[in-house]
C-alpha cells in the first residue's frame, strides 16, 4: 500500500524542468531512476536517492507504458538521438515522446514470509518480496482487485483474509506488514472503522482509501441480491469494479456457482473487451499484440485471433516459482513459433522475458484465471492451451478448464489429476508395481497417530496439490504430528491429506524427462548431494548422477517407464525418488515441467521444453539427438552442480536452517571436470567466501563421527576448529585437534561461539542440528548470528562432507584455489563431442 512517503521513477524522456536538472547536473546518458519522498501535506518534496542505470522498476515502468526503456537507453548510448530512434509499438513515429496512458495499472509485491520460522512480517526499507505482479485496467477498482487475485490465486479480491480481533486490526493498520491490506478491507467490510480512522492510524491517502470503500460499497449492494434477481446495472457495476465471476458469485446471496453467475452476465451481454497497450492513449494507432481484457470499454482493439495455441506462464516470482519456469514458457513459445504456429501468451508478471510482447504473437498481460483463460480461449478460437511448462498455477487450472470444454494440450486433464492428488497417484504405483514409501489417506488425528506408530517415526504429512512443500512436515513425535495436521487442513480442505513413511539417510534422485504417447523420449537421472528431507528446490542437484549404483539407476529407468506408460504422458514430467540399500521408492511425479528443466537442457545440450513442446503437437523430435533412459552417463566428460540461493540476510529472525517446505529464492549451476570442482565453483557462486581463518563446529551428538572424516580433512588443510563442548569431546576423542568455546547462553565467562562470531574470528560457521537436539536456542542463535554478520554457514552434514573434500582436492595456493578451471559452457559441449560420449542410445538396447 502506499505509505507517507511515496516513490516516484521518473526516467530521462520526462520534460519536466527539476527532473532535467538532476539528469544534466550528473551528466546521465541512458536509463535513470529518480526517487523522491513528498510530504502529504505540501507541495514540498526532497529526492531520496538517484540511480544512474536499469532499476527494478525499469522493467515494471517498461510493461506499464510498452516503452521498452533498456532498448531506448542503448540506442542512446551507442550516440544515436531519440528522434533517429523508432517507436516500436507505434512502428511510424519517433521514441522521443513521453507515454501517455488511457489505463492505470497496479503494481503489487508478492511475500513468502509464512515459510520462514520465527520472521519479523514488519516490512520497511529492507527489501523482503520474492515476486510482484502487475493489474492492468481502465479504473483503480479494476487493476487492483486484478492485482491482488494475481498475487495468489487463493485470493479472491479486495476482502478480508484474516480474521483479526479489534486489537490485532489496529496493529497490523499502524504497523506495514504483509497484512495490511486485508485489515484494511476487514475494516471496511465489518465497518469497524470509517475511512478517516484508517487514514488517521495507516497514513494511507484519502484517495486510495475512497477506492478501496468503493469496492467495498459494491459488495454490499450485491450481497442483497441473487442469481436470480440480479439486475444488469449490479452486474456490470461488479465487473466494472474489478470483481470475477467467483468473487460475485459467493458475494450474492442465496448461493451460486462460477458458471451461473458466467452464464448471467454472458447472456446478459456483458463480456470483457480487448484493449492494447500502446503508450499514446490511441492518439496514433498502435501496431502491437501487447493487450488486456477490461470492462470499461464497448469495442476491441484488435480482431479475434482466430486460432492458435495459447501458453500459460508462471504467474508471479515466489519461493516454488520463479525464473525456471520463465525461461520454460519462453521455449515453448519459441518452440511453437518455429514451428509454424500462432502462439498467445498469458502471463502477468513484469518481471519476465515472456511478458515481452515480441517474444510471441500475442501477449495478454492477464490473469491466469479459469475465468480469464475462457475468456481468451474462446475470442480467439484458440486450438489449445499449454499448462506444462508454467510451474503449479497452469497445471492447477487443468480440471476446471478441461471441464470447460478446453483442450488441453499434451497430457490429459484426468491422468494430471492421477500424478497430483496425492491418494490417487500411491493407488496407481501399487497398481504398476512400483515401490514407494508406506502410506495412508488422513481421515483424523486418530488414525494418523495409529499409522504413525506402526510405521515408526519420522512421518511426511502432505497435502495434495502443493506447491513449493506448502505444508509438507516431517513429524518424529505425536506432538509434532498433531500440529502437522492442523497446518496441512489449513492449507488444502478441498483435497486429502496423505501420511507416509520417511526413509532417514536416504538419497534422493530426480528423472527430469519428455514422454510421447506413455514412452519417454528424452530423459535425465540427477541425484541431490543432500539426503532426503531437504525440499528438492532447495537441494544441491548433481548431473550426471556421480554416486548411484547401476543397480539404483535401473531401477529408476524401470519405473520411470512404467509410471510414463500409466499416466499417458505427453509432454514434460518429473518423477523423484528415494533409495537406500535396496530399495528405490517413487514419492512424486509432476506432470509439468520442473524447476531444474533448464539446468537439465544446458547441461545435456538439448532443449527439453522444445522436445515437450514438439511431442504436444505431435511433431518429430528425431532430429533432436535427445538423451532417452538408455544412454548412460551423458555428459561423460563433465559434470553440472546447481546450487541454491537464500535470503535469510533479508528475512530478519529467520532460521537458516533446511527442511521439506522450500526456502531459497534463487539458484546458481557451474560446471567442473568431476563433482566437486563443479560443486566449489557453484558454492563461490552464491556468494560463499572461503574461509581463511577459524571454523566454528556444532553437530549433534549422533552425527559427529559421520561428520570427523570431513573435519579432520578441513584440519590438514590448516584450518584451526572450535567446537562447542560435546562436540569438541567426540572430536577430540577421534584425534581431531579443536579447541573448546562455550555455547551462546552460556555465562561462565569462557570464549563465547556467538561472540567469535560477532568479533570477525571465525570464517565458516558449521551447525549441524537434529529434531532430537536439546541445545535449540543455542544451534539457533549460533546460525542467525553468522548470517547477520555474513559469515558462511554450513547446516548439511552431506554439504560438510563434499566441502572438505572439494577444498582437499582444490587447494589454496598463493590465495587461489588450484583446479578451477575455466570453461564456456560450449567448451564442454565440445569435449564431449570429441570423446566417446555421445554415443548412439541403440548400442544399449
Amino acid at each position: 500500500m502506499i505509505e507517507l512517503r511515496y516513490a516516484c521513477c521518473i526516467y530521462i524522456f520526462a520534460n519536466n524542468y527539476f527532473k532535467l536538472q538532476v539528469v544534466r547536473h550528473l551528466g546521465i546518458i541512458g536509463e535513470c531512476n529518480i526517487q523522491y519522498a513528498l510530504h502529504p501535506e505540501s507541495l514540498e518534496y526532497c529526492i531520496i536517492e538517484v540511480n544512474a542505470r536499469l532499476s527494478r522498476s525499469s522493467a515494471l515502468a517498461s510493461k506499464a507504458t510498452g516503452y521498452p526503456l533498456a532498448f531506448v537507453a542503448a540506442k542512446l548510448c551507442l550516440g544515436l538521438p531519440l528522434t533517429d530512434v523508432q517507436n516500436a509499438v507505434t512502428k511510424k513515429t519517433q521514441a522521443c515522446f513521453e507515454p501517455s496512458l488511457d489505463y492505470i495499472v497496479t503494481k503489487m509485491p508478492r511475500w513468502d514470509m509464512s515459510k520462514f520460522e520465527g520472521v519479523s512480517t514488519e516490512i520497511g526499507s529492507a527489501m523482503k518480496s520474492v515476486g510482484e505482479v502487475m493489474g492492468i485496467g481502465r479504473t483503480m477498482e479494476e487493476s487492483f482487485q486484478k492485482a491482488l487475485r494475481m498475487v495468489d490465486p487463493a485470493i479472491k479480491g479486495f476482502q478480508p483474509r484474516y480474521k483479526f480481533t479489534m486489537d490485532e486490526l489496529k496493529q497490523e493498520l499502524a504497523v506495514p506488514t504483509d497484512r495490511r491490506v486485508y485489515a484494511i478491507a476487514q475494516a471496511l467490510t465489518e465497518k469497524t472503522m470509517t475511512v478517516e480512522e484508517i487514514h488517521d492510524i495507516t497514513k494511507i491517502d484519502h484517495w486510495f482509501l475512497r477506492k478501496c470503500e468503493a469496492i467495498v460499497k459494491t459488495s454490499d449492494k450485491m450481497s442483497e441480491s441473487s442469481i436470480q434477481d440480479i439486475s444488469y446495472d449490479m452486474m456490470k457495476e461488479a465487473k466494472l469494479n474489478g470483481f470475477s465471476d467467483i468473487q460475485i458469485s459467493e458475494t450474492i446471496s442465496g448461493g451460486a456457482t462460477e458458471d451461473d453467475v458466467r452464464s448471467k452476465r454472458i447472456a446478459a451481454g456483458i463480456v470483457p473487451v480487448t484493449k492494447q497497450i500502446d503508450t499514446l492513449a490511441a492518439e496514433f494507432p498502435a501496431d502491437t499484440n501487447y493487450l488486456y481484457m477490461t470492462y470499461h470499454g464497448t469495442e476491441n482493439d484488435v480482431e479475434p485471433a482466430g486460432g492458435g495455441i495459447m501458453v500459460l506462464g508462471s504467474g508471479a516470482y515466489r519461493i516454488g516459482s520463479s525464473i525456471e519456469f520463465d525461461w520454460c514458457g519462453v521455449s515453448a513459445i519459441r518452440a511453437l513459433r518455429g514451428m509454424g504456429y500462432q502462439a498467445t501468451m498469458v502471463n502477468y508478471n513484469p518481471e519476465t522475458v515472456s511478458t515481452d510482447y515480441d517474444e510471441c504473437d500475442r501477449l495478454y498481460f492477464e490473469e491466469l484465471s479459469r475465468e480469464r483463460v475462457l475468456d481468451i480461449y474462446e475470442r480467439d478460437s484458440s486450438d489449445g492451451v499449454v499448462i506444462s511448462v508454467g510451474g503449479q498455477i497452469p497445471n492447477g487450472l487443468a480440471l476446471p478448464l478441461d471441464k470447460a470444454g478446453v483442450k488441453i494440450m499434451g497430457t490429459s486433464a484426468a491422468m494430471i489429476d492421477n500424478a497430483e492428488d496425492r491418494q490417487k497417484f500411491s493407488s496407481a504405483l501399487d497398481e504398476i508395481g512400483v515401490q514407494q514409501p508406506r502410506w495412508s489417506e488422513l481421515s483424523s488425528n486418530e488414525s494418523a497417530l495409529e499409522f504413525a506408530n506402526e510405521v515408526g517415526y519420522p512421518v511426511l504429512v502432505r497435502p495434495s496439490y502443493v506447491l513449493s512443500g506448502a505444508a509438507m512436515n516431517v513429524a518424529w513425535t505425536d506432538e509434532q504430528l498433531h500440529a502437522c495436521l492442523n497446518e496441512a487442513a489449513d492449507v488444502s480442505q478441498d483435497h486429502p491429506v496423505v501420511i507416509s513413511d520417511f526413509i532417514e539417510g536416504a538419497v534422493e534422485i530426480e528423472m527430469d524427462g519428455v514422454a510421447k504417447d506413455g514412452v519417454i523420449i528424452a530423459a535425465a537421472i540427477h541425484e541431490h548431494i543432500e539426503n532426503a528431507g531437504v525440499h528438492s528446490g532447495d537441494a544441491t542437484l548433481v548431473l550426471p548422477a556421480q554416486d548411484l549404483t547401476a543397480y539404483q539407476k535401473q531401477r529408476v529407468r524401470d519405473a520411470s517407464r512404467k509410471i510414463a506408460k500409466r499416466l499417458n504422458i505427453t509432454g514434460p514430467c518429473n518423477i523423484q525418488f528415494v533409495a537406500k540399500g535396496t530399495d528405490v521408492m517413487c514419492i512424486e511425479c509432476n506432470v509439468r515441467a520442473s524447476r531444474s528443466f533448464p539446468f537439465v537442457s544446458k547441461t545435456m545440450g538439448v532443449d527439453f521444453i522444445e522436445a515437450a513442446t514438439r511431442a504436444m503437437v505431435g511433431a518429430d523430435t528425431s532430429v533432436m539427438n535427445l538423451p532417452d533412459l538408455e544412454t548412460r552417463n551423458r555428459p561423460a566428460n563433465f559434470v553440472g552442480v546447481k546450487a541454491p540461493m537464500f535470503s535469510f540476510t533479508r528475512l530478519r529472525g529467520s532460521d537458516p536452517v533446511l527442511g521439506v517446505e522450500m526456502a531459497s529464492t534463487g539458484e546458481v549451476a557451474c560446471y567442473g571436470a568431476t563433482k566437486e570442482e563443479a560443486f566449489l565453483k557453484s558454492l563461490l557462486s552464491t556468494g560463499f567466501q572461503m574461509p581463511k581463518k577459524n571454523i566454528l563446529i556444532s553437530v549433534q551428538d549422533s552425527l559427529v563421527d559421520e561428520a570427523t572424516h570431513g573435519l579432520y580433512q578441513l584440519h590438514e588443510l590448516g584450518y584451526k576448529l572450535f567446537a562447542t563442548k560435546r562436540t569438541a569431546e567426540a572430536l577430540r576423542k577421534n584425534d581431531v585437534p579443536c579447541e573448546e568455546v562455550g555455547y551462546p547462553t552460556d555465562t561462565d565467562g569462557g570464549p563465547n561461539a556467538m561472540e567469535m562470531i560477532k568479533a570477525d574470528e571465525i570464517g565458516l560457521v558449521v551447525n549441524i542440528p537434529t529434531y532430537e537436539s536439546d541445545r535449540l536456542e543455542d544451534n539457533f542463535l549460533m546460525r542467525r548470528t553468522a548470517v547477520d554478520y555474513g559469515v558462511p554457514l554450513l547446516t548439511n552434514l552431506n554439504l560438510v562432507k563434499c566441502f572438505s573434500d572439494a577444498v582437499y582436492q582444490n587447494k589454496m595456493e598463493g590465495g587461489k584455489m588450484v583446479g578451477l578451471d575455466a570453461k564456456t559452457l560450449f567448451e564442454h559441449y565440445e569435449s564431449e563431442e570429441n570423446s566417446d560420449a555421445w554415443t548412439d542410445p541403440t548400442e544399449y538396447h
